[in-house]
C-alpha cells in the first residue's frame, strides 16, 4: 500500500517545528515527510534585530536545518515554493513539482509596505539573515566614510527606524548598544549621530502594558532615541523620508540610513494560489486546516487564527507559530491513522518579553511584570528554550545564549 506524503513548506518556526514533531509521532514505513526550504538552514527571526544592528554575529542566528531533522524520516529539499495547485494536490517549485496527500504551508510573512513611496527601494528590512547583515554594514559604512570625507555630512550618521512594535524597538535597543562601539572605533562624535523611530499609531508597542512601554521609551531616549509617535511616514527617498503628523504638511528628515520595521504580511504565495485572505493570511479552522480542505494546513504568518475572547486574530509570534506545529503534526499523524477526533489549537502565551539590548528588556511572564535585568534574563531564557524544542540540548549547546547574568 502506497504510503501518504506529507509535505511541509518553510522551515521556520512553526514548519520546522511541524516536522521535528512528526519526524518523533509517525513511523518510517507510516508515511512519507518532505520539508522544503529555500536555505538549507534556519534562522532564528527573533534574533535578527542583533544581527542587523552587528551586536551578534549572523551565523550565529542561523543554524543547518540537516542538525535537526532525522534524515532517515524528513527529506529535505532545498527549493523555493511558486504556488500550490490544491485541485491536483500538487506544490509548484523553481527546479520542480511536488505532489502531497498532506500538505502544511509555514512560509512565514513578508514585509508590508502599505503602499508607502519608495519604501521598497530605499528603506532596508529586517527580514532574513542577508537583510541583515545589508543593513549591518550599511550603517559601519556610513560612520566610515563620515570621517573619510573633508565636506562632513551629518545626515550619513542620521539613522531613523519606521515602526515601533516589537521588531522596532529591539532594533533599537540593540542599536544604542552599538552606535558608541561605533563612534569610538570609527572616531566619531556621539552626539553627531541622531536616532529617530517614527510610528504612525498613538503609542509605542500598541497591546504592550503602558507601564512597561514607558519604561522602553524612557530607557531608550536617555540613550539617545527621539520618538514622533503619531507621525505617519509618508514617502522615503535616496536622502530620507518625509513625515506627517496628522492633515499636517509632510517635512523633510535627512537621514543616511532608513530602516523599515513596521507591518508584515502573509506571504505572496497564498494569493497567488487562490486561497481566500486578508493581506494574505488565510483564516483557518481550529484544527489549523484550511476551511474546505481536509488535508490542507496553513500555519505561522500566513494563517489568522482568531482569540475570539476579544474577537481580533493572534499576534504571528514565534511562540504561536511552534505551538502550531505542534499541533498540526498531532493532527496529521491522526489523519494517516484514519482517525476524524482532531485537535484543536489552543495558545498558551506563557509570557511576552521585549529587549531593549542586552542586559535590558521588559515582559510579562506569567501574568508578572519584569523590567531591567531580570526581564533580559527572562528573554535569553524564551530564545534558549525556543532552540531546545526544535534541537534539544545539542543545539542548546552550540547556538544557546549563556551571557546571562
Amino acid at each position: 500500500m502506497r504510503k501518504p506524503k506529507i509535505v511541509i513548506l518553510g522551515a521556520g518556526y512553526g514548519g520546522l517545528m511541524t516536522a521535528v514533531s512528526l519526524q518523533k509521532l509517525v513511523g518510517q514505513n507510516e508515511a512519507d515527510i518532505v520539508l522544503v526550504n529555500k536555505n538549507d538552514y534556519h534562522y532564528e527571526t527573533t534574533w535578527l534585530h542583533e544581527a542587523s544592528a552587528g551586536t551578534l554575529h549572523h551565523d550565529r542566528v542561523r543554524y543547518e536545518i540537516r542538525d535537526v531533522i532525522d534524515r532517515n524520516k524528513v527529506e529535505f529539499v532545498q527549493d523555493t515554493a511558486v504556488q500550490v495547485n490544491k485541485e491536483e494536490k500538487k506544490v509548484i517549485l523553481e527546479k520542480s513539482e511536488i505532489n502531497y496527500d498532506y500538505l502544511v504551508i509555514a512560509l512565514g510573512g513578508e514585509s508590508e509596505t502599505f503602499g508607502i513611496k519608495g519604501l521598497k527601494e530605499y528603506a532596508f528590512g529586517i527580514s532574513n539573515v542577508n537583510s541583515s547583515r545589508q543593513l549591518r554594514e550599511h550603517i559601519e559604512y556610513q560612520f566610515a566614510t563620515y570621517n573619510m570625507e573633508e565636506d562632513k555630512k551629518d545626515e550619513r550618521l542620521s539613522i531613523v527606524v519606521g515602526g515601533a512594535g516589537f521588531t522596532g524597538i529591539e532594533f533599537l535597543g540593540e542599536l544604542t548598544n552599538r552606535v558608541p562601539e561605533l563612534c569610538h572605533e570609527y572616531d566619531v562624535d556621539f552626539h553627531k549621530v541622531k536616532i529617530i523611530c517614527v510610528e504612525a499609531a498613538p503609542t509605542v508597542l500598541p497591546g504592550f502594558d503602558p507601564e512597561l512601554v514607558n519604561y522602553a521609551v524612557s530607557q531608550l531616549e536617555r540613550k539617545g532615541v527621539e520618538f514622533l509617535i503619531g507621525t505617519a511616514i509618508k514617502e522615503c527617498t535616496p536622502e530620507g523620508i518625509f513625515v506627517a503628523k496628522g492633515e499636517d504638511e509632510p517635512r523633510e528628515i535627512k537621514a543616511g540610513t532608513v530602516v523599515w520595521a513596521a507591518g508584515v504580511r502573509g506571504n505572496s504565495i497564498i494569493e497567488k494560489s487562490g486561497f481566500e485572505a486578508m493581506r494574505g493570511r488565510v483564516k483557518v479552522e481550529k484544527d489549523l486546516r484550511v476551511p474546505g480542505f481536509d488535508n490542507l494546513f496553513i500555519i505561522g504568518d500566513s494563517s489568522l487564527f482568531i482569540n475570539e475572547e476579544i474577537n481580533r486574530p493572534y499576534p504571528p509570534t514565534a511562540q504561536i507559530a511552534m505551538q502550531q506545529g505542534q499541533t498540526c503534526a498531532k493532527n496529521i499523524a491522526a489523519l494517516i491513522r484514519n482517525k476524524t477526533d482532531l485537535d484543536q489549537f489552543k495558545p498558551d502565551i506563557k509570557g511576552t518579553v521585549c529587549s531593549l539590548g542586552e542586559d535590558d528588556a521588559i515582559g510579562v511572564v506569567y501574568g508578572k511584570k519584569l523590567t531591567g535585568a531580570k526581564a533580559a534574563f527572562m528573554k535569553k531564557v524564551v530564545d534558549n528554550r525556543s532552540l531546545f524544542m526544535i534541537g534539544g540540548v545539542p543545539l542548546v549547546l552550540k547556538k544557546g545564549k549563556f551571557n546571562i547574568f
